[in-house]
């Protein structure tokens, strides 16, 4: 607190303006420093309108259930299959409509065999399968 040097001795009443006139010189370097960056244009990719509308979405195709059991047997839809047709399946479906692929879900025992299920994987990255879901029936 200060004091006056005066004939009265008690507290000053004045504001002190200094830490005031400190904020603003750095508020007005800032501002110095920082307008000639907003000058330069900045260019903005805006959506242009569509004369065309967006073809309908069509229906997706029925999933795929594929199920390798405790004794590692391959299920296609409920159906035992040989692990060797299963890219053929999986190329066939693929090849129906390549954009609309049905999902492939897959369950797998937790009794199975690895190798089965990275076989059974294999064949779906090869056959260029898309949607891949794992599941578990209960």
């Amino acid at each position: 607190m200060a004091f006056s040097s005066g004939g009265n001795k008690g507290p000053m009443a004045e504001i002190n303006v200094t830490p005031l006139i400190d904020v603003m010189l750095v508020l007005l370097i800032i501002f110095i420093v920082t307008a000639p960056i907003m000058t330069y244009p900045i260019d903005v990719a805006l959506p242009q309108r569509v004369i065309n509308p967006p073809p309908v979405l069509k229906e997706p195709p029925p999933p795929i259930d594929l199920r390798v059991d405790p004794t590692n047997q391959v299920f296609w839809n409920n159906g035992p299959v040989a692990e060797s047709q299963l890219q053929q399946l999986m190329e066939a479906e693929v090849q129906k409509d390549p954009t609309n692929q049905p999902e492939l879900r897959i369950d797998a025992s937790s009794d199975s065999e690895y190798e089965v299920m990275a076989r059974v994987l294999a064949a779906a990255k090869n056959a260029d399968m898309k949607k891949i879901n794992f599941v578990q029936q209960q």
